[in-house]
């Protein structure tokens, strides 16, 4: 059993990618970044889950799917070709959104 030590947003630009068929891989934008550990305080690790709601580990990630790695990209450059397009209510003109932070 791992417990969760910290959650911290992910910057955009970070991707996960995911072999979904023979040739076929799949990614999609990293939500959050999850500092995790074993019940005994030994064995940390990084994982992030996507905005598909997967991570590596997980039982229930899509069925088929194979995590191989985190890639980076920055976001000036566009998303990795096999990018997930973005589902409908991601392209919702109605409604709060938000908004990158202002420093003083």
């Amino acid at each position: 059993m791992k417990r969760i030590v910290e959650i911290v947003p992910a910057r955009p630009g970070w991707y996960s990618r995911w072999q979904v068929g023979p040739e076929v891989t799949r990614c999609y934008p990293v939500s959050l970044w999850a500092l995790v550990e074993e019940t005994d305080g030994s064995g940390r690790e990084v994982v992030g889950m996507d905005c598909a709601g997967q991570w590596p580990g997980s039982d229930v990630n899509e069925v088929g799917g194979d995590f191989v790695r985190y890639l980076f990209q920055t976001p000036d450059s566009g998303p990795p070709e096999d990018a997930e397009p973005p589902s409908p209510t991601d392209l919702r003109e109605d409604g709060p959104r938000l908004q990158p932070a202002v420093a003083t």
